[in-house]
């Protein structure tokens, strides 16, 4: 018997980065986006019928979410609820409270024992009869950070000790669910977890001191028979062609310009002991555009910026972002108004000024930076990055006192 899961993650709800509303709403046209995506995958498991929606964590952006998020994400889930679709919410380290012990913010469904939900906040390996009486075993891993994880395991110590000790406790955790397990049955194991090896992606680097990094070897243990991950947003493969797929679903909407390659989306997963089979399901995303131009002579400087520029057409709908290169002394001589009405059309345009600082142009005529004395060069870099000029007479002194000072120590030989 195969069951279907809808495997998602990393859904960040609350990345607005632009001001601009929706009139209908009220809320953030870059929110919308991400709501637009999550009704995409709600809709395809209710027309698929799917057995169970398994999130990998990280509902929200922000640790503490407004209240108009939360509406929105609830809303969603509960169509889920609705339908009678069996749904697992793991807690992600963006959803855990940044105060000790205080509710998380998938809290609530647990509060309200909402029907057809379970939210997942600490290691738990679930049996049929906790799924629903789906033939089924799933072995959840929550976002695990160190000092939760130690004190709920009563583990004393201090520095890389402690980092061991809780990779460890995780690995043997893992492994004795594994061999608990009921060989007939599927069995899935799903984290939202750092695997060592995992591509990061563009959104940025994945800091492992505070939480468990998992090694693949435990992952692609052939008694799993899906591995579905959170945490990293590149949606990925570890364990490609081989049984068991070991899956990051990768984030629902790209977040920033590093993602601008990535594909989004979700999986459709066929579980059969043994046996597994992926559908990946793209989702339609906001698109990132990114122009750079690198500006070398001042004469005609915005003929050779139009001539970089994308068509309105291309431009039209994307996140654009327009990187300009140039001596700081030509600044004048970029048009930024007609810049920005040729991007009108665009969700969001940015510009992105990277003044180039010709020190040479600086130097008197004739004068080569060697013959510079060290509080000329001093002054020099003072003008250059324009620091405050009425500081300058001080630093100078206090500078003075220290190339004579060394002076002397040379001279006595010390």
């Amino acid at each position: 018997m195969s069951i279907t899961i809808l495997h998602f993650s990393d859904a960040h709800i609350g990345v607005e980065q632009t001001g601009r509303r929706d009139n209908s709403t009220d809320l953030s046209l870059r929110l919308m986006d991400y709501l637009h995506s999550l009704d995409t995958i709600i809709d395809t498991a209710i027309q698929k019928k799917v057995d169970m929606v398994l999130f990998s964590g990280d509902a929200y952006h922000s640790r503490t979410p407004n209240p108009t998020l939360q509406r929105e994400w609830g809303r969603r889930i509960m169509r889920l609820s609705k339908a009678g679709i069996f749904t697992l919410l793991l807690v992600g380290n963006h959803d855990i409270s940044p105060a000790f012990q205080r509710a998380h913010s998938l809290d609530s469904f647990i509060t309200f024992d909402v029907p057809y939900v379970m939210v997942i906040e600490r290691p738990t390996f679930l049996r049929p009869q906790q799924l629903n009486d789906l033939p089924l075993q799933v072995i959840a891993l929550p976002w695990i950070h160190r000092s939760g994880l130690m004190a709920n395991l009563k583990i004393e110590a201090e520095g890389t000790s402690a980092f061991e000790i809780l990779q460890q406790k995780v690995i043997e955790l893992v492994m004795g669910w594994i061999d608990q397990a009921d060989s007939s049955l599927p069995l899935v194991l799903t984290a939202h977890v750092t695997v060592q090896g995992a591509e990061v992606g563009g959104y940025g680097t994945i800091t492992a001191q505070n939480e468990a990094v998992l090694p693949p070897s435990l992952l692609k243990d052939s008694r799993l028979d899906y591995v579905g991950l959170g945490h990293i947003h590149k949606a990925q493969n570890l364990n490609e062609g081989n049984h068991p797929p070991v899956v990051y679903a990768g984030s629902i909407e790209r977040v920033n310009f590093g993602e601008a390659n990535e594909e989004k989306g979700f999986y459709l997963v066929h579980v059969e002991k043994g046996k597994t089979v992926l559908e990946w399901q793209p989702l339609k995303t906001r698109q990132y555009l990114t122009c750079e131009v690198e500006i070398r002579s001042p004469e005609s400087i915005m003929e050779l910026i139009w001539a970089k520029m994308p068509s309105k057409e291309t431009i039209a709908g994307k996140i654009f972002r327009l990187i300009l290169s140039y001596n700081r002394d030509w600044e004048t001589l970029i048009d930024e108004a007609a810049l920005r009405k040729y991007a009108e059309d665009a969700f969001e345009f940015k510009i992105v000024r990277r003044p180039i600082i010709d020190v040479r142009s600086r130097l008197p005529e004739g004068i080569d930076i060697s013959h510079l004395s060290p509080l000329d060069l001093l002054k020099l870099y003072w003008e250059v990055n324009n620091k405050n000029k009425e500081t300058f007479q001080e630093i100078a002194q206090l500078a003075k006192e220290i190339f004579e000072e060394q002076e002397q120590l040379i001279t006595r030989g010390d």
